[in-house]
This record gives C-alpha cells, structure tokens and sequence, in this order.
C-alpha cells in the first residue's frame, strides 16, 4: 500500500505538485484551479496494486479534472475503469457522453483511453475509489472497450449488489498476493462488462464471475442473518434470487459447505464478543450469535477451540 498526501508539501506549491506529479504523472489528467484557490488545496490518496489491477483510494478538495486527447497519447492505460463514489457526489461530462451525476455509494464505469470532465458537485471535493484492471487480463475475444464511455450504473440492477459486494472484499483483503485477489479482481471487471452490453450473460467467463459475486453476497447476507436461528439457506437463496439448489452448488466449490460457513461464522463472532464485550453473559452472546440452546453453543466452541467460552474469555481478558 503506498499513501501520499499534500501535506509532505509546502502550501504554495501543494496543487502544482499535485497537478503536475500526482494527477499527470500517477493518473493521467490534467487539473485546474483558481490561483487564489491554490494555497488551500488538500489532497491525498492511497494505491494498492492486486496483480496487475490497482485500488487507488482519493481525497482532495475541490477542482477540476479533464483527461484530454494529450493526456491519453502520454499516459494510456488500456484499462476498464471502476468508480465508486464516496462523497457527496461528482458531474461528468464530454463530448462523447451524455452529462451525469453520482452520489454517495453509486457506481460509474469506463474504458480509461477515452476523454471526460469531472467535478465534484458539493464543497467537500472529491472522496472516491477507482479500480483499474488492464483490458488484456478481462476482455473476451473480439470485444471492443473503444466506446466504452463514462456511465453510471443503475441502482436498481441486480448486478450492483454483486459489483458492491466484491469490491468491498477487494477493500477489506489483507492479501496482497495477485493469486489471492485475481479470481475477485476478476469477477468484478465481468459483471461490470455484463451491466454494459459487452459481455454475454450465459458466457463461460460471465457465469464463472457471477458464481464468485453471488459467494461473496451470500457470505455477507450470512453474516447480516447470523443472530437469527432460524438462518437458512431458503432465507440466503431468496434474498440472492437464486434457487436453494444453485446456493449449495456455489458452496460445494469451496472448502465449506452452507452449514459449515454458518456455524463458522457464528463462532467466529463469538470469539469477538466474548473478547469485546464482557458485560454480556456467555447465554447472550451464544443467542446473539444465533445459536438456537447454549448447549450447542458449548460443543461447538469446545470442538472448535478446544476450550470454553469462560476459559477462552478468561484467556484473552
């Protein structure tokens, strides 16, 4: 992970570093601003590269970005672009694309070798992530980023709780290894092409993205569910849209099965809460953890610990 911020420089040159260096150098635009506005400009931003992609996090006050045709010939990049939007919002415009706005949360996608204008819409600037996969290591044969202009995507697609989900296991790895992030990388650069036309639903590569997004949605709806006993997967399969069949199909490709991931996870949370809160008895956090009799509760810490609770809150007190 590498981070940089404006304030390794001195106020009057923070925006012409950043202009220069940072927004030309690392991302390939070109940024204006007032010069009265300049000594007060902040900025900064964290990248951290999984494979060949690379996870760039921004914060800066406001100004204006324009990726030009000159910046394109100096820096192309050859990427399909993924944005989330952090702040309160963001404009993009150019002449290729019809003008848009996104808010807090929202999603945009692009190939990075075309031109746009970006502002953010609000007096808190810009706050964004911005994920960039080369096109050789996602694109089928015979497809074409060319047109693939700025757009946002929907929210009421099904496809963007998918696209959410994996890119916020991407934000929340601790692997930096490019094998154990590439299947993720991966399958959130397909289902952002399915959402734009240029990657067949029934393809093999789309069905294989949309098995890894659905695993990574199920397992957070698991751990969303986990104080209720009555967790299921006809529960997990309704709130994905899939069949209760297709949910243990997504299960058997990994270690674990339905079960065993449930019963991992509540374990695994009432490791945190026995540590975190000890004012709860070992009876509220086993049933806040959704486990249905503490008997259960103890056989199963016992086995997966191979302690009590009571030893292990003792233990890590």
């Amino acid at each position: 992970m590498h981070t940089w911020s404006t304030d390794q420089v001195d106020p009057k040159d923070r925006f012409d570093y950043w202009r220069e260096v940072r927004a030309k150098g690392l991302f390939g635009v070109t940024a204006e601003l007032e010069a009265d506005r300049r000594r007060d400009f902040f900025g900064e931003f964290s990248l951290r590269k999984l494979g060949d992609a690379g996870l760039v996090e921004l914060r800066a006050s406001p100004y204006r970005v324009e990726r030009r045709t000159g910046d394109i010939a100096d820096a192309a990049s050859d990427s399909l672009c993924i944005y989330q939007q952090l702040g309160g919002g963001g404009w993009f415009g150019g002449a290729r694309l019809d003008e848009f706005s996104v808010r807090d949360g929202m999603f945009a996608t692009s190939y990075s070798d075309l031109p746009y204008r970006t502002v953010p819409l609000h007096d808190d600037g810009f706050h964004l992530r911005i994920i960039k996969v080369p096109v050789a290591n996602i694109v089928p044969s015979g497809a074409e980023l060319g047109e693939l202009v700025p757009r946002p995507l929907q929210d009421e697609t099904a496809l963007r709780a998918l696209l959410e989900s994996c890119f916020r296991d991407l934000i929340e790895s601790n692997d930096a290894a490019a094998a154990g992030t590439a299947p993720t990388v991966q399958a959130l650069a397909h289902i952002a092409l399915i959402e734009r036309g240029i990657m067949r639903p029934k393809s093999r590569l789309a069905q294989q993205a949309l098995r890894t997004a659905h695993l990574s949605l199920a397992r957070r709806l698991i751990r969303r569910h986990l104080a209720r006993a009555a967790l299921s997967p006809t529960l997990i399969a309704g709130l994905l849209g899939i069949s209760v069949r297709h949910l243990h199909i997504l299960f058997e490709e990994t270690e674990m099965s339905f079960s065993e991931t449930v019963t991992a996870l509540r374990l695994e949370q009432s490791c945190r809460l026995l540590r975190e809160q000890p004012r709860q008895t070992i009876a509220e956090v086993a049933f806040a953890c959704g486990f249905e009799s503490l008997a259960t509760f103890y056989r199963l810490f016992n086995a997966s610990e191979s302690m009590t609770p009571g030893d292990y809150r003792a233990q890590t007190a």
